[in-house]
This record gives C-alpha cells, sequence and structure tokens, in this order.
C-alpha cells in the first residue's frame, strides 16, 4: 500500500539545490512554532502546501515526469489512510480512569502500550491511550510524560509486527514475511524498552516524591477503569483486516492512486464516526485539528522530500554499507524525512549493492534470509529513531496536539530534540546498536 518507486536509471537526478524547500520546511517546522507561534499557527498549511507546491512545479514543468508526483500523491493517500483511519476510530474508543498513577504503575502502562503498538499499529495505541494517560497523571504531569510516551508507545513499542509502525509494513507488502520483524528484532525490541522504561521509571519516581502530599494520596486513590466505544474494536479489526488483502487486490487502484485497502480504511473511518455516540467523542474532546496538522504538514514532506530520497538512491550522496552504517544513517534521516520512504530508501539501496530488486518479492525474501543483518539494522533504525523529532513519525505530531489542547505543556520541537530525544534516547539507542546491531 505504501510505496515509493525508486528513481529511473533513466532519469536525470535533481539538482541538490532541489533539496532546498525540504531543508526549508523542516526548519518552519521546528522553529516557527518558537519564533512565531501566532503566524506558524494561522498559515503552517499554506508554507506546508506552498514549498510542496515549489517541488511539483519542478517536475511537472521542468523535468516534465509526472511519476514521482503520482507516486508520491499514491504513497501520502496511503499514509493518510492508515494514520487517519487509526486516529479516528481509536477516538471513538473512551477509557475513564483515574488515579493508579504511581511510577510503578505509571511504567506498566507504558509497557502495555509498547505491547499493544505491535497489535493495534502506534497510531492506534496513541491515539486509544494519550487521553487516559494524561487523566490518570493529570495532577503532576509535566513534558517528560508526553515525551516518553512518544518514544514508547508512538515508536519504539512497534518494532515487531508489520502492522506496528509503516515501515515495517512497506517491507511486508514487498515480501518480508509478516513474523520476520518479531522472530530477529525482539531481543532489540526488549532491550530498547527495558532501558527506556528504567530511565523513565527514575524520573517519574524523583516527580511523584517532589509532589504535594495531597497530590501523591490524590494519584494513587484506587478507581476501577470503564471502556465505551467498544464497537469501534470492530472497525479497527477492517483497518487492520485490510493489510492481509491478496497482493492483487492490494493493487488495485481507482485513479492510480486510491488503493483498496485505503479506500476500505477510508470507509471504516467513516462508519465509526457516524456510528460513535457524540457523548463518546465529547468525553475524549475528540477533533480533527491533529490530523488536519499531519495531514497538511506531510503534504509538504512528502513532496518536498522527492528530490532528497532519490539523490539518495542514486548513491551520489552517502555511501554506506556495514549494518551499523545503516543502523544509524537510517535513523538519523528516519527522525527528519519520515520513517517509511526512508525505510524503503535504504532498503533499496542495499539490496541494489546485492544487485536485488525491492520491487521482487522473491529478491526481497531472498535479501531477509542472506543479509539478515543489514534488513535488522534498517528495520531497528527506522522504527526506533522515528522518536527523534516530532515529524519523525506521523503519531508524534498528534500526540503533541492533543496534549497542547488538554492544557499540557509538551515540548517544543527544539527543546523536546535538546532536552530529550538527544541526551536520552539518542544514548539508549547507541547501547542497543552497539549491542544488537552486528
Amino acid at each position: 500500500m505504501f510505496f515509493l518507486a525508486a528513481a529511473s536509471t533513466h532519469a536525470a537526478l535533481p539538482p541538490l539545490g532541489m533539496i532546498a524547500p525540504f531543508a526549508l520546511l523542516l526548519l518552519c517546522i521546528a522553529l516557527m512554532p518558537l519564533f512565531a507561534p501566532h503566524f506558524w499557527e494561522h498559515h503552517y498549511a499554506k508554507v506546508a502546501m506552498g514549498l510542496g507546491l515549489v517541488t511539483a512545479v519542478y517536475y511537472a514543468f521542468i523535468q516534465k515526469d509526472w511519476h514521482p508526483l503520482h507516486h508520491a500523491a499514491h504513497e501520502y493517500v496511503s499514509f493518510m489512510a492508515l494514520v487517519g483511519s487509526l486516529f479516528v476510530i481509536s477516538g471513538g474508543i473512551n477509557i475513564r480512569v483515574k488515579g493508579e498513577a504511581t511510577p510503578m504503575v505509571n511504567t506498566l502502562f507504558l509497557l502495555i502500550g509498547a505491547v499493544l503498538a505491535n497489535l493495534i499499529g502506534t497510531t492506534g495505541a496513541s491515539m486509544l491511550m494519550i487521553r487516559p494517560w494524561i487523566k490518570m497523571n493529570k495532577y503532576r504531569i509535566t513534558g517528560f510524560h508526553i515525551v516518553f510516551f512518544i518514544f514508547l508507545i508512538s515508536n519504539v513499542g512497534g518494532a515487531l509486527t508489520p502492522i506496528g509502525d509503516p515501515p515495517l509494513f512497506l517491507g511486508f507488502l514487498r515480501g518480508v514475511p509478516f513474523f520476520w520483524v518479531l522472530e530477529h528484532c525482539w531481543q532489540a525490541w526488549a532491550l530498547a524498552v527495558v532501558l527506556l522504561l528504567a530511565v523513565f521509571y527514575v524520573f517519574d519516581a524523583v516527580n511523584f516524591r517532589r509532589a504535594p502530599k495531597e497530590v501523591r494520596e490524590m494519584e494513587t486513590a484506587h478507581e476501577a477503569w470503564f471502556f465505551r466505544g467498544l464497537l469501534n474494536v470492530l472497525w479497527l479489526g477492517v483497518v487492520l483486516g485490510a493489510v492481509f488483502l491478496p497482493k492483487s487486490i492490494q493493487e488495485t487502484t481507482v485513479a492510480g492512486v486510491f488503493s483498496v485497502p485505503a479506500l476500505l480504511m477510508f470507509a471504516a473511518a467513516t462508519a465509526s464516526y457516524f456510528m460513535t455516540k457524540p457523548e463518546v467523542h465529547e468525553a475524549n474532546d475528540f477533533n480533527f485539528g491533529p490530523v488536519k496538522e499531519v495531514g497538511y504538514l506531510f503534504v509538504g514532506i512528502f513532496l518536498t522530500m522527492i528530490p532528497a530520497l532519490q539523490i539518495l538512491q542514486s548513491g551520489e550522496l552517502v555511501k554506506i554499507s556495514s549494518p551499523m552504517q545503516y543502523y544509524f544513517t537510517t535513523g538519523a534521516l528516519s527522525a527528519f524525512l519520515d520513517n517509511a520512504p526512508t525505510y524503503l530508501s535504504f532498503l533499496a539501496a542495499s539490496m541494489g549493492q546485492q544487485h536485488l530488486s525491492v520491487d521482487s518479492h522473491a529478491d526481497v525474501l531472498s535479501y531477509a534470509a542472506a543479509h539478515a543483518p543489514h534488513l535488522i539494522a534498517i528495520s531497528l533504525g527506522a522504527v526506533f529513531f522515528g522518536a527523534g523529532s516530532y515529524i519523525g513519525n506521523g503519531p508524534n505530531f498528534m500526540v503533541k496536539a492533543i496534549a497542547d489542547k488538554s492544557k499540557v505543556h509538551a515540548p517544543s520541537f527544539l527543546a523536546y530534540m535538546l532536552r530529550f530525544s538527544i541526551p536520552i534516547l539518542l544514548p539508549v539507542l547507541i547501547v542497543v546498536g552497539w549491542i544488537m546491531v552486528k
């Protein structure tokens, strides 16, 4: 369903200057909320679409090649179908909970979310659990609660199945066996999750001890959990079932852009929205603001990153070979490029070195068997480092938007990186890579 065509060997590569719109968009996302928040709030869609239009004009009227734009449109629609449907359907399930927000219970909550991410995707798990997470910690919640939620539930947790995170789903569609990631990556997943949970527990224990006595008593008061909107579990099943449709059906498209799985996901989301009782949406404070923001920004990202990915896939910009190099290079770009197309780009580059084609299921299966260390490195780098910034993975922005709307002080783009992803996440991922990537 997610599709990114490798650059044609016959087409001329874009000049390096065409990376400028992508770099400018990233700078805007990073700096504008900090230095011009009012302007950005009202004009981010125009900025993203405008920069994307620069790239679109270049390919349509200068290169006179519509194929990259067509593939970007197909990829974007498929991306938003999965992310958007999981957002809408999960928003129709309401979990009511108060209390029990001790450091141990919080740590267990994050562990459960990390496991659940492999069953309903990082987007589904994030949208289902972020509101209960905020409510159960409402008396002492801080930015690090939101950040570690993004680390564990929105990203690292989803590294065990193709359903868990879009990059792994890409590999599955290209021929990587469904249980290959679980078989080869579970130890790295377990190490990363345990290390991050240990760091979180220390942070949360300090935060809990600093809270006033009355706050600690409120946070530890027991209350049963209540669930509403469980009919939406059925619609989640429809979305996940679309993943397992036969390849011939998956490849059927309408207007060359809307795949059958994407249409099923949109239909499931629509049915969920209209069949969910209004009081459930009200209890979740559900609105389309977060997915709207993701939708506009990723239009710009998917368009402006076309030249960057083509140059990368050509081998003109980066030449790497060892699994460790693939782990960190895939990871570095996944933190900013969106990890799904980054995964496919490096998979194509690595397979190309072995004279194999990423478009051949047989070649992908052969590559997974003969070059497992490289595929492990690419898979872990894409999923784990997606937590490196708010734009590394779709759910990251959604979680931040929901936190902001709930009046939780979520870190800004730069603060997220300078205070959390670089000093905390990066050392953990370095340790995981050093031990697990061979």
